[in-house]
């Protein structure tokens, strides 16, 4: 009887078994349509087996759970390229936006065009070179100035709302990754308590979906701990989470834009070097929009007080001998000369046309002011070429920027591809895993039944309608 009992045994330890991983599968097609869930395959193990006089019998299998299908190397990986790819396609953005400033606002009309403006400008000065004393192109002076300053202006503007909508987003971002930082640490902490020497199943997954979620906003490095637990830094080094804990990311205003601190620390300029949304935005708004407005200024300063000395050197249609008064509004400084720009004069007799001393009829004056437009007065460059090498400078960023993030995004969908071949749960597959586990289920109830009616017959001595 101790045979049969041992074979009893075997085939009960089967039909648990079986019916063990029939759920796993269960689980998995429940879960196909879960983005966040990583399927799971039965892990069978045998049971130690019974020596008997030296005789080792079998005690049949056990079921000991479903593994979930992870490679943390790979997910790692994934998660650094989606650093970099947040990055790049924030940068790709945030620099779209800001070329918007420099192209011509429509197909039909050059308004917006500042390299046009800037052409009609002294272009309506060399006309008025050929006849100094006409009131209409003394007008047309003032009215290309005009568009000029407005253009000039309303792009410096443009520049310095997206500057502030960039550091908007930024602060709402920080509050998204405190949110997951302190969800990591706290399920870092549960799979250490639950699961300290093997996958932790649906708490890992969603720890997987936490990281996923931060590594797309902020640079981060990850370090396992003991335990199965988990700890997360930032560019910088500086931790972020941890088992049971997590560190709060505070903003602070500084020179008229939020900086970012941990512990105390700023790591605003180690953010935008580290990856993630807040990088890219980070790096637009501290670096590009401030070099693109600092070449606007130039620009800016340089055409306004070149052309207020030079207007300030001649004689106006009223007589005034050296003191005709400026044309654009007088900057100080070079910062903030664009947001300033404009057209302070309004009354085109103004506009000194003629030599110092020379009568109104002269040109001379006019002529040395059209002349600035093919002067390097622009930190070494004419104000033309000085504004086409900040439009090409602004170019090269955006083409550079899409590139990147072109290259990045198909690095990110190749590696998005891997984890799900190895993790996604395909229905094709769990459908031929439960009918393996059904007919082993069945085979076991099989034996089961033969071993029962052997067990009749004995009884029975041979008849085997006795016992049932």
């Amino acid at each position: 009887m101790g045979t049969i009992s041992n074979a009893l045994n075997v085939i009960s330890s089967g039909l648990n078994a079986d019916q063990a991983a029939l759920d796993v599968v269960s689980n998995n097609v429940a879960n196909a349509s879960n983005t966040g869930y990583t399927q799971q395959v039965a892990n069978w193990q045998e049971n130690s087996p019974v020596y008997v006089n030296g005789v080792g019998y079998g005690t049949g299998v056990t079921m000991t759970g479903g593994v979930s299908q992870r490679d943390r190397v790979l997910n790692q990986q994934l998660y650094q390229q989606q650093q970099a790819s947040a990055s790049a396609s924030a940068m790709e953005s945030a620099l779209t936006t800001l070329q918007t400033n420099f192209t011509v606002a429509s197909s039909s009309t050059s308004t917006g065009n500042i390299g046009t403006d800037i052409t009609n400008f002294f272009t309506s000065l060399s006309q008025l070179e050929t006849s100094p004393t006409s009131n209409a192109l003394r007008q047309q002076v003032l009215s290309s100035a005009t568009m000029l300053a407005g253009d000039v202006s309303g792009a410096a503007n443009s520049l310095n709302a997206q500057q502030s909508s960039l550091d908007q987003s930024i602060t709402t971002e920080v509050t998204q990754v405190n949110t997951l930082a302190a969800s990591l640490a706290q399920v870092s902490q549960q799979i250490q308590s639950t699961s300290p020497t093997q996958d932790a199943g649906a708490l890992e997954d969603q720890r997987q979906n936490d990281l996923s979620q931060l590594s797309q906003l902020i640079g981060i490095n990850l370090v396992t701990t003991e335990n199965n637990g988990m700890s997360v830094t930032v560019a910088g080094g500086q931790m972020l989470a941890t088992n049971g804990q997590s560190f709060q990311l505070t903003t602070s205003v500084i020179g008229g834009v939020s900086h970012i601190f941990l512990n105390g620390t700023d790591i605003t300029s180690a953010l935008a070097s580290g990856g993630g949304q807040i990088g890219g935005q980070l790096t637009v708004r501290d670096h590009t929009i401030p070099s693109t407005l600092a070449s606007l200024d130039q620009l800016a300063y340089s055409i306004s007080t070149q052309v207020n000395t030079v207007n300030n050197a001649g004689t106006d249609m009223a007589g005034d001998n050296g003191g005709a008064g400026n044309i654009f509004s007088q900057p100080t400084v070079v910062s903030g000369s664009a947001a300033a720009m404009s057209v302070v004069m309004t009354d085109p007799n103004h506009i000194a046309a003629a030599g110092l001393g020379n009568g109104t009829g002269d040109n001379s004056n006019m002529v040395t002011m059209a002349n600035l437009a093919n002067q390097s007065i622009v930190s070494g460059y004419t104000p033309s070429i000085a504004y086409s090498n900040l439009v090409s400078t602004v170019g090269n960023a955006v083409s550079t920027a899409t590139t990147e993030s072109t290259a990045l995004s198909a690095s990110v969908t190749q590696l998005q591809n891997q984890v799900s071949a190895l993790s996604s749960v395909n229905l094709d597959n769990q459908a031929s895993l439960m009918q393996e586990y059904e007919r082993s289920y069945q085979a076991a109830s099989q034996a089961f039944t033969i071993l029962n009616t052997v067990m009749a017959s004995a009884l029975n001595i041979g008849v085997e309608t006795a016992v049932a």
